[in-house]
């Protein structure tokens, strides 16, 4: 274990604001540390003075000698009219290597990274893509340590998955800004939150983020017992104090001193105890008894000429929290559109219930007008705002949602992504509603706010859908998930492992099946004399003539499971569905099964 990195009393401020102050840090050459903490509280900034790309107010750090450093920033710039192959080259620009060394190596690369055309323009290619792109730019040069800033946005859960296991293999060291915990569990072996509710500014526990969160508690616990301590001993010498203490003795003139620390340190305590607010969410259903406040009979979508969805069927009603699961491109913004009656379907029936009242979290925030200022936005009739039958001024309403009351008169414009997302989050607490439609929530929310939106979500009596790539608010929420492919097909599932163990199947049988059809090539090319390949036993062939009738029933069992399935009566009994969505999946695994078994046999006849 060697050293690369060392922080010493770092202090960094925005205007009046202090982000942190006096952080001293060390990371090594086995890192792999998730940077975590609210918003605001200095990581991306913290990040870039790692980089050289801020500098500190005061304070220093000092890296190890020739120490190779890359930088993934949220927000991922490329040359206009680059390519994968030019923006990979122009990275490779300041290095020793030659030009066709740099080539071997950005076409190795962007294979890692799974391109399959290297010469399309960059700004073509999706927000994921672009990601895994920028990500392949930082890690060409092989650096000893990658600072990562938000990996995971623009990624789907497919592209998150990738980087779990890039990452999870990787040989460098890596510190990065993330507010997936799960991601967080599976990649990284320290946690690192910054947060002025510790003594030192930032609290560093060694282990998986699950640590972490069981170790803060205990340390919270114990700051807290501390303070009440301290504030025990601190009555004791107050009332020592007005029974007049002799002012002339030595002994006397030092406890007073030792009082007037302790009163200090109780204030400090107290600042500390108090300073992890969190957003008060609390979304307000109408609680209307329909059973059914919207259905998808037989619904159709398609994008020009490719399929989204064709014959989906879905009920809606109290209660229930549907997670919409699904590559980028799958259609999953487009049913959302489709639900608030903004698209119309190609083909099928969209049924609504009289009155339904719907309020949609848009991950484009279009609905914000960032012209305004943040106290326009909030309450845009005045300084009063009116929530429940009750009335509050604006400030208050402001600090609700852990605004600060300098920040009022600021534009929208000028506030953070979590921070409009916080006004969004407002918006909507204020709208009665039947259905909840929230299209990535998460984005730029920190993991305080998220696990508040979680309870309010989990609290909430109308209907919800819930698009997301947070695996963990996905399975924390969702009763039931609905899987879109973009191309045509939208399965359920009982939660995201379910969806996550089929998909694996159905990797592994796709593989299994292309193995034995290159066996299968290679044996047909061969000579007779020189092949290898053992022939069928008279089991085996038996088995081989049986097995399109095997096929076919098979394939038959699973479609009768989901035409169950999508059976109206079968949607609005969550119970019968998790038994069905089960089946389905045992289905689906012996399909894929069987016609790797066919091809392995086909591939041995003689």
């Amino acid at each position: 274990m060697a050293l690369l990195l060392t922080c010493d009393h770092l202090t960094k401020s925005f205007a009046t604001r202090t982000l942190f102050k006096d952080i001293s840090i060390s990371f090594d050459d086995t890192e792999r540390t998730g940077l975590i903490g609210p918003n605001g509280s200095g990581k991306s900034t913290l990040l870039k003075i790692i980089a050289g790309l801020e500098t500190p107010d005061s304070g220093s750090f000092t890296t190890r000698r020739n120490l190779s450093l890359a930088y993934l920033p949220q927000q991922d710039v490329f040359p206009e009219g680059a390519t994968p192959m030019h923006a990979l080259l122009d990275a490779q620009r300041s290095g020793t290597d030659e030009e066709h060394e740099q080539a071997i190596k950005a076409e190795l690369m962007l294979g890692k990274i799974g391109f399959d055309r290297t010469d399309v323009p960059v700004e073509s290619l999706s927000g994921g893509w672009r990601k895994r792109l920028a990500i392949a730019r930082a890690l060409i040069g092989a650096p000893d340590l990658l600072l990562l800033d938000e990996p995971t946005n623009h990624l789907d859960v497919e592209g998150i998955l990738w980087l779990e296991k890039l990452l999870s293999s990787a040989s460098f060291a890596f510190v990065l800004v993330s507010h997936d915990r799960y991601f967080l569990e599976n990649v990284t072996h320290r946690a690192v939150e910054l947060n002025r509710s510790y003594a030192d500014g930032y609290l560093s526990i060694q282990g998986t983020y699950s640590d972490f969160l069981q170790k803060r508690d205990e340390y919270l616990s114990a700051q807290v017992a501390e303070q009440q301590a301290v504030a025990s001993r601190v009555r004791r010498e107050v009332e020592w104090l007005r029974r007049g203490a002799k002012a002339r003795t030595t002994k006397a003139k030092g406890r007073i001193q030792q009082a007037g620390r302790m009163m200090e340190d109780l204030a400090a305590l107290k600042e500390r105890n108090a300073g992890r607010g969190s957003v008060a969410l609390e979304f307000n259903a109408t609680e209307r008894q329909t059973r059914k406040l919207l259905v998808l009979k037989d619904v159709a979508k398609t994008l020009g000429d490719r399929p989204l969805f064709i014959h989906l069927n879905l009920v809606l009603s109290p209660g229930m929290k549907l997670g919409l699961l699904g590559p980028n491109g799958s259609g999953k913004t487009t049913l959302i559109r489709l639900l608030t009656g903004e698209l119309q379907a190609n083909a099928g029936e969209v049924w609504r219930a009289d009155g339904l009242r719907t309020v949609f979290f848009d991950q484009s925030r279009q609905q914000l007008d960032r012209s305004q200022t943040l106290r326009q936005a909030l309450s845009p009739t005045g300084d009063t705002v009116y929530w429940r039958g009750e009335s509050m001024h604006v400030s208050a309403w402001a600090r609700r949602f852990l605004f600060r009351l300098d920040q009022l008169d600021m534009p929208v414009s000028d506030l953070s992504g979590g921070e409009q997302s916080r006004i969004l989050l407002a918006h909507m607490m204020r709208q009665p509603a039947d259905l909840l439609i929230l299209d990535e929530p998460g984005n730029d929310l920190d993991i305080p706010t998220l696990e508040i939106l979680e309870e309010s979500l989990l609290e909430f009596g109308g209907a919800l859908v819930l698009v997301t790539h947070d695996r963990y608010l996905l399975d924390r929420i969702s009763s039931e998930l609905l899987a879109l492919d973009g191309q045509g097909n939208a399965r359920r599932f009982v939660d995201f492992s379910q969806w996550d163990a089929a998909r694996e199947a159905e990797a592994e049988a796709a593989t299994a099946a292309k193995s034995a059809s290159t066996k299968a090539e290679s044996a047909s090319s061969a000579r007779p004399i020189a092949s290898t390949t053992r022939r069928l036993t008279w089991s085996e062939q038996r088995e081989l003539e049986q097995m399109e009738e095997k096929v076919m029933v098979a394939e038959e069992g699973l479609h009768e499971l989901q035409r169950s399935m999508e059976d109206p009566a079968t949607l609005a009994d969550h119970v019968k569905l998790r038994k069905i969505c089960t089946q389905v999946d045992t289905a689906q695994t012996l399909v894929s099964e069987l016609y790797a078994r066919w091809q392995e046999l086909e591939s041995r006849k003689s």
